[in-house]
């Protein structure tokens, strides 16, 4: 009896945990989409968007914890409120792209600055900058340099460069830790379990899982799924039940056959697809939360 009782109490918390999450939302962006927008999952109705100006190009979208829309648009990243106030804006120096910009553990912000030399700086709550590092990616053509950057538990920032086909660690000193050469168009990367890296094969339309501590052996990549078929691999979010939420987005050709989300078990099966919506062109980046 006493057993059915705890069983029944975890029962209802998970219940009432699930409830308290509410509905999963996704906020979506892409190169060439003069839009950014927040999706319901579950139906694939547009629910927000909010118009880009001219010439921009959003590659990174991101929900701040109190809620606001945080995005880079090549050339600045800005943070706004649902009413589309802005709240800050850190404009790109003049010959820079910003393609990356993400909130940290924190609260402060992390952007990622291509350009010579390209910058990783990171901002406070009320977006003042804190912290800059500079750092040479031997890469002229700054449109290629890299798009998604992030920090990881260990404070060290993973940069995935397009041009080089390698993955460049440094550490919050800008010293670099390692570098790991994928040889695949790169676009994003995450850190997971265990210190591995799942990161987004772009053109190459593929995701790799590397094991940075062995990445010749233990290097993983999956160019197809069941269910579906890739195209450019964008943004990866790795759910914590071994499902991954896949930006799909257009190829240069500008097709989009498939669909422009997809999730995948562990199991490389499509579970879930975002249905078809005329008015969504491109989703390079993706960012999942719930409300």
């Amino acid at each position: 009896m006493k057993k059915q009782l705890t069983l029944l109490i975890i029962l209802l918390f998970s219940i009432i945990f699930t409830a308290c999450k509410g509905n999963e939302k996704l906020a979506v962006a892409g190169s060439g989409w003069n839009e950014i927008a927040i999706i319901d999952k579950k139906t694939g109705n547009i629910e927000w968007k909010h118009e880009l100006s001219s010439g921009d190009e959003c590659n990174s979208i991101k929900i701040t914890e109190k809620g606001y829309v945080l995005y880079a648009y090549k050339n600045g990243a800005r943070l706004i409120n649902r009413d589309h106030e802005q709240i800050w804006d850190y404009a790109a120096r003049e010959g820079e792209e910003i393609h990356s910009a993400s909130q940290l553990p924190d609260g402060g912000f992390l952007i990622g600055v291509c350009g010579q030399p390209a910058r990783i700086v990171e901002l406070d709550k009320e977006g003042k900058q804190r912290k800059e590092i500079a750092f040479n990616t031997v890469t002229f053509n700054t449109n290629y340099q890299f798009r998604q950057i992030s920090k990881t538990d260990s404070d060290t920032y993973l940069i995935p460069m397009i041009e080089k086909r390698k993955v460049v660690e440094l550490t919050s000193e800008g010293k670099s830790k390692r570098s790991v050469i994928l040889n695949y168009d790169l676009f994003s990367i995450k850190e997971i379990q265990d210190g591995n890296w799942i990161v987004s094969g772009g053109l190459n339309r593929c995701l790799l899982a590397v094991n940075p501590r062995n990445p010749l052996e233990e290097t993983y990549v999956t160019g197809s799924v069941k269910g579906a078929s890739l195209q450019f691999v964008g943004e990866i979010i790795p759910y914590g039940n071994g499902h991954a939420l896949i930006a799909n987005g257009r190829l240069p050709d500008g097709s989009a056959g498939n669909p422009l989300l997809i999730e995948i078990d562990e199991k490389n099966e499509v579970v879930w697809t975002l249905p078809y919506n005329r008015d969504i062109r491109n989703i390079n980046a993706v960012y999942s939360f719930f409300e």
